[in-house]
């Protein structure tokens, strides 16, 4: 895939648990592994704007462009 999620990295730095950052953005735990993954063909907007605001990141921290 093109599109490489760092999510893992973020949390990392942040020091928090997936279960955590669900809890805040309001999504399930099953949903933000698919999406750390990298096997989520979409995001919400404003999903990525809830995780950004846990995380005190920008969406291209999370986000990035490969090409194959």
């Amino acid at each position: 895939m093109s599109i490489i999620i760092n999510l893992d990295v973020i949390l990392a730095q942040r020091k928090m648990k997936s279960k955590e950052l669900a809890e805040i953005v309001g999504i399930t735990e099953a949903n933000l592994s698919i999406l750390k993954s990298g096997k989520a063909k979409a995001v919400r907007f404003s999903t990525l704007e809830a995780i950004c605001k846990a995380l005190d990141c920008q969406p291209g921290d999370i986000l990035e462009y490969t090409k194959n």
